[in-house]
């Protein structure tokens, strides 16, 4: 069983022992250091929840609602939904926060309670803290018979969603009906079965092959869209003749696509093509995280932009995005962030300034995806022993490299020509993740290679 208690919330496994895994104690005392939280800072009391279809949402959710409402807390419970569903109902809803009950693209035995704060954005550090404070010191009182809180149902925001999207100047509806797309989808028997159907049909797709739309949370390959689990769909799309594939994750914020002869875009590519089309009709920065494919800098700067590098983890891209006032960022993961909607991770406006994109751009997606820099990211790590000083072990690899153009705001990361690698530690391991990009698989991984021959050599002069 695992517990892993974060600033940006809980996740675990169901079941076992209070404190081992997520269980319903876990999720109790979590919610209710958050809801006492909210009620320290916010005016109202007033808190959005939505969840995906995973086995345990149900049960999590009602110890979730039952909490909130134990604190005098009223909660908008919109059911089945997605991440960014949640996020733009929070301030739709004047809403002091907001719960999203997902694990995202983890395996059905996980769940989680992702925390928004009252503009639907992931709580910062410092308010995690907080949280995790509150909880591990069991700081919460509740409300009295009289002042407990209401429950409201509201399924209207797959409807509110997808018109925030349609109302968005960058989606062309028009143009994507006019290009007749054929399109299949796999939504791996979550939420985005119920939402990208009718969002597709709405921006004037008629023609959806569904794979895995039924919201039951029986995942029928493992969630997280990486080419090794998508080989369904990428039969589909060629036996049906589709002109592309759209695959999304449980909770709806990370989006990959498939090209029409069966090959992988490439999820780290789905930002640098919907950066593409933003920046071609909007001039502005981009943002993305450390271990993201250097093809945005490309991008950006072909358009004659600025491209940033954050620290990995959305919070950090959102606060570089509102620092530098760009206009469009987000992670290698397949995670789009497009502030004109809103500052949190987006599928679904995604597949809508995507499509636009394509339509315009008038041939295979797999041409487009080919007129794009060509990189290749290496992942591998090394494995220290507990007691080693891996921040002492950084700092000698920087020494190394201290000519090269180089980063420590996250790890370390090596810039070269056209390569880079990314040194992270890990929070729970005694493991330094190393990350290489390069023009080719094989510079990628000679250069990773490297790095980790560096390493062994400084642990062998210690």
């Amino acid at each position: 069983m695992t517990l892993i208690k974060s600033i940006s919330g809980i996740r675990g496994t169901i079941g076992g022992k209070a404190g081992d895994g997520l269980t319903p104690i876990d999720v109790v005392k979590f919610t209710a250091a958050f809801g006492s939280w909210v009620i320290s800072k916010a005016d109202n009391k007033r808190i959005v929840i939505g969840r995906d279809a995973r086995i345990s949402g149900e049960m999590v959710n009602n110890l979730v609602v039952g909490t909130l409402q134990g604190l005098g807390i009223e909660v908008i419970d919109l059911g089945l939904s997605t991440t960014p569903t949640v996020e733009i109902a929070v301030p739709m809803e004047k809403a002091a926060g907001g719960i999203i009950l997902t694990a995202s693209h983890n395996p059905k035995q996980w769940n989680a309670l992702k925390l928004l704060n009252a503009k639907g954005e992931f709580i910062s550090d410092n308010d995690g803290k907080e949280v995790l404070e509150i909880a591990e010191n069991s700081d919460f009182s509740f409300a009295e018979v009289d002042e407990l809180g209401q429950v409201k149902k509201d399924d209207t925001y797959i409807q509110k969603h997808i018109d925030a999207i349609l109302a968005l100047p960058l989606v062309d509806v028009e143009a994507i009906k006019k290009a007749n797309f054929k399109v299949a989808i796999d939504c791996v028997n979550s939420t985005g079965g119920i939402f990208l159907p009718p969002l597709l049909k709405a921006l004037g797709v008629e023609t959806i092959y569904e794979l895995y739309c039924e919201p039951n949370g029986q995942f029928p390959h493992n969630p997280e869209p990486l080419p090794e689990n998508l080989t369904e769909i990428a039969k589909v799309v060629q036996q049906k003749g589709a002109h592309l594939g759209i695959v999304v994750d449980p909770d709806v914020d990370r989006l990959c696509f498939v090209n029409e002869d069966g090959s992988m875009f490439g999820e780290e590519y789905t930002l640098v093509a919907v950066a593409d089309y933003v920046l071609k009709n909007t001039p502005g920065n981009t943002v993305s995280n450390l271990s993201s494919t250097r093809a945005l800098r490309d991008v950006t700067e072909k358009a004659g932009m600025r491209y940033n590098a954050a620290a990995v983890g959305e919070v950090n891209v959102v606060n570089q995005m509102k620092a530098t006032n760009a206009i469009i960022g987000g992670e290698g993961n397949g995670g789009i962030i497009y502030p004109e909607s809103h500052y949190g991770r987006d599928a679904l406006v995604g597949i809508a300034l995507f499509l636009s994109h394509l339509a315009k751009f008038g041939k295979p997606i797999s041409v487009l995806r080919a007129s794009y820099p060509a990189y290749h990211i290496s992942k591998n790590k090394i494995t220290l022993t507990p007691d080693m000083d891996i921040d002492a072990l950084l700092a000698k690899v920087e020494e190394k490299y201290q000519h090269q153009p180089h980063s420590t705001i996250d790890g370390l990361k090596i810039e070269f020509e056209k390569e880079w690698v990314h040194l992270r530690r890990s929070n729970t391991e005694p493991i330094i993740r190393i990350y290489s990009e390069a023009e080719s698989e094989t510079i990628a991984e000679n250069l990773a290679n490297k790095i980790i021959t560096d390493i062994k050599e400084i642990l062998q002069i210690n």
